[in-house]
């Protein structure tokens, strides 16, 4: 390791976990985050640096010498574009184009922006997905509105319950339960004539897709404590549409 003092050595740690942190945030695998932080440790001389990520804190140490940090993770979203900007930032650092403060004031800028598109959009395209998702599964064109309504409302209450309630368990239940009430109440009114394919092409935007890729990669890489928490994470979604759906039919 390059002959650093303690301040430098921390300001690295910094730039390590400032990567790490925004990359877990944003849905990156937990091997990848591992593999970055310790990427950019090596890029500025810090050979054996060690990191241990799951899906709520990183832990990360330079030497025995130093003290170990730790980075709690609150809340995770999935914004691919961040990661892709993350991984940017390290391989300039491995080329050598980035200084320590140079690499850490555009993570802060990255973490600091707000990529994800605006509402409106999220919900338009939740909405159009749906209905070719119920294409997809064999559905008719003429339940191809109701489903596009029905996600385009259910998705709508769950930013709406995500809100009120910061349980993210609880905001996909009742998102799913309006999905089902409307999917029901479009067949009785005729405006709908398959039940079954409205609702399952509604809830599609809801599934946890990405969670049960990364959950399923981190189990293949060996992070079995990350892979098993996703998969629990991923499940707990899944119990959520399920039930908001199966509360319908118990009173339908």
């Amino acid at each position: 390791m390059v002959n650093y003092n303690e301040n430098e050595i921390f300001d690295i740690m910094e730039v390590c976990l400032l990567a790490g942190k925004i990359m877990l945030r944003s849905g990156a695998e937990t091997y990848r985050v591992e593999d970055t932080m310790m990427r950019i440790g090596s890029a500025y001389g810090v050979e054996k640096s060690h990191s241990y990520v799951t899906p709520t804190g990183i832990i990360f140490s330079v030497s025995s010498k130093t003290p170990t940090q730790l980075v709690r993770i609150e809340d995770r979203s999935t914004d691919l574009q961040k990661v892709e900007k993350v991984n940017s930032i390290s391989r300039e650092i491995s080329n050598g184009e980035l200084s320590v403060e140079e690499a850490y004031k555009q993570l802060k800028v990255i973490e600091q922006a707000a990529h994800a598109y605006p509402i409106w959009v999220q919900i338009a395209a939740a909405s159009i997905s749906s209905g070719c998702f119920l294409i997809m599964f064999n559905g008719g064109w003429s339940d191809f509105l109701p489903a596009v309504i029905a996600a385009g409302i259910g998705f709508s209450s769950l930013i709406y319950f995500h809100q009120l309630v910061e349980i993210k368990f609880f905001a996909e239940f009742l998102a799913s339960f309006v999905i089902g009430l409307l999917a029901v109440l479009m067949v009785t009114l005729n405006i709908g004539t398959e039940l079954d394919k409205i609702i399952i092409g509604s809830v599609m935007p809801l599934v946890p897709g990405l969670l049960i890729t990364n959950a399923v990669r981190d189990l293949m890489a060996g992070h079995l404590v990350s892979g098993i928490s996703k998969g629990a994470e991923a499940f707990l979604t899944a119990f959520a549409i399920g039930a908001g759906v199966a509360v319908v039919f118990s009173i339908y």
